[in-house]
């Protein structure tokens, strides 16, 4: 069968079957262009792209980029057979015309998706992140897109379109308040590097506690330390107080303060045993002996009668442990000397004297800092009856056996 045969076969046939056999025609020329883009020419292009160094372009293919203009292929086939059909060549060639351009917009919101991808991958990414400006951008690609496909779809010009919008401005704004909420809470947070990737935020009026891991343009994700997940809305970050600990991991020094409570009535005056005994403390032996001139020439200036001890100025145990904490901590090779460092009392309570401790440590990661922490705290605790003092510990249930293994009677008016 040769051409001059096919051509004089499609000239005598009638209308209809011209036009079913342009259809399939058609068809099969849409199939084939189908097959050779998708599964030849994609094919080899994804093959050549994984096969290089660059990791740029396996992202192109994780994300599918390409995938989009197979079908566009049959679209053109269809697009420029358009006029085998009669009467309604000009509603097939609007309707392929906007298929493609849909296609169009898929390939650059995939091309948008690809290149966040690519930029999370630089750690500017944790201090610029830019999702939430990718996504506003792909909402105007899609209301922009859409506006055109009907445009395309109905023959009207754009500006037609547009200006019947207008008396739908404050319903598009209803629907969009949230989008342009927490557009406008994006450019602060990246104006004022409030939050980046990465930081650990605590919000605890919607429960979260732990490191930022995804900003959006709608939502912030935060992974809780219980490993849970908080998703707060970007506005809220604006619109409420929240505490960022980037600064504290910045400065690599993390902040101990604890207070123990000493019992008021293990405090007193030193004697000369128990000075005689802390001299013996190698980090307390310049302390002491500086200490010792200083109040005896003090007292000697001042004419103060020994005999009482209320007379003048004297060590105290409390005193004297409080130095001793001072050096302890200054000779500690996991605190920070050059931030904080304070050994004070606080404000007498029922419960006893406060000790705080309040200094950093060179090492902000939780885990080692809660070592440091619990280390420092077992010596202290250790260190305090050398000192003569007690730490003050509510009555338990094994003090009041101990009281009755001792003879006390317990009656309901009171121990006797």
């Amino acid at each position: 069968m040769d051409i001059s045969y096919l051509v004089s076969f499609f000239s005598n046939a009638s209308s209809p079957s011209r036009t079913v056999l342009a259809v399939i025609a058609i068809m099969v020329g849409a199939l084939i262009a189908f097959f050779l883009v998708r599964w030849i020419l994609i094919h080899v292009i994804h093959v050549a792209l994984s096969k290089t160094r660059n990791a740029w372009d396996d992202v192109l293919i994780h994300n599918r980029v390409l995938l989009p203009l197979a079908y566009m292929a049959p679209a053109l086939v269809i697009y420029y057979g358009g006029h085998l059909f009669p009467g309604a060549s000009g509603m097939v060639e609007r309707l392929v015309a906007t298929l493609i351009f849909i296609n169009i917009l898929v390939v650059v919101d995939r091309l948008l998706s690809a290149g966040l991808e690519i930029y999370n991958r630089f750690p500017v990414s944790k201090k610029r992140p830019i999702k939430g400006y990718v996504q506003i951008l792909k909402i105007f690609l899609y209301i922009f897109g859409g506006i055109v496909a009907i445009c395309m779809l109905t023959g009207q010009s754009p500006w037609v379109f547009l200006s019947g919008l207008g008396a739908l401005t404050a319903v598009l704004l209803f629907v969009f308040k949230d989008t342009l909420l927490s557009f406008v809470a994006s450019l602060q947070i990246a104006a004022n590097d409030l939050v980046r990737v990465g930081d650990w935020i605590e919000m605890p009026k919607y429960g979260a506690d732990g490191d930022v891991i995804e900003m959006a343009l709608h939502t912030v994700k935060v992974q809780n330390w219980d490993k849970t997940i908080t998703t707060i809305p970007t506005y809220k970050l604006i619109e409420d107080s929240f505490k960022n600990w980037r600064g504290m991991t910045e400065a690599g020094g993390r902040r101990i303060k604890r207070s123990l409570l000493i019992d008021q009535f293990s405090v007193r005056f030193c004697d000369a045993d128990m000075i005689g005994r802390f001299e013996k403390i190698q980090i307390l032996r310049d302390y002491i002996q500086r200490k010792r001139k200083e109040l005896e020439r003090y007292n000697r200036d001042h004419g103060i009668d020994p005999d009482q001890v209320v007379n003048g100025r004297r060590m105290t145990n409390l005193g004297t442990f409080r130095a001793y904490l001072v050096e302890y901590l200054r000779r500690h090779p996991k605190i920070r000397q050059d931030m904080t460092f304070l050994v004070r009392q606080l404000d007498p309570t029922p419960d006893g004297i406060p000790l705080e401790i309040y200094v950093f440590t060179n090492d902000v990661k939780w885990a080692n800092y809660e070592s440091i922490q619990a280390d420092i705290f077992d010596h202290i605790l250790a260190a305090i009856p050398e000192f003569g003092l007690r730490v003050y510990q509510r009555p338990s249930g094994h003090d009041l056996v101990a009281l009755m293994e001792r003879g006390w009677n317990l009656t309901e008016e009171g121990i006797s």
